[in-house]
């Protein structure tokens, strides 16, 4: 399997705004519903967003409101787009299905400071 390469990290001030992109593999991304994690130093990582692959989207309780998940089927690409950051939205972010049944990638570092 190929591994999803994400990208559009950085540093932000909170309230600030930033867009991740993951470029997933064919064979993976058409068949699954697709999700971003993230991981904070010290705790387990975690599903944030999903999105099926007809569109439907769930998001975790602490970013409701804020992030917004999107693919394209046609660059098997999937978005996440992070307005309002908090401190506490600092983690490395990766893309993965629902299920993490894809490799993972490297990961984008999303540092949000106060």
């Amino acid at each position: 399997q190929v591994q999803p390469v994400e990208s559009g990290g950085g540093l932000v001030q909170a309230g600030g705004s930033l867009r991740l992109s993951c470029a997933a593999s064919g064979a993976i991304f058409n068949i699954n519903d697709m999700g971003w994690y993230r991981q904070a130093p010290g705790k387990q990582r975690e599903l944030v967003a999903s999105v099926s692959r007809g569109g439907r989207t769930i998001y975790a309780d602490s970013v409701k409101g804020r992030f917004t998940i999107s693919r394209d089927n046609t660059k098997n690409t999937v978005y996440l787009q992070m307005n309002s950051l908090l401190p506490e939205d600092t983690a490395v972010y990766y893309c993965n299905t629902v299920g993490m049944k894809g490799n993972w990638g490297q990961g984008t570092q999303v540092t949000v400071s106060s």
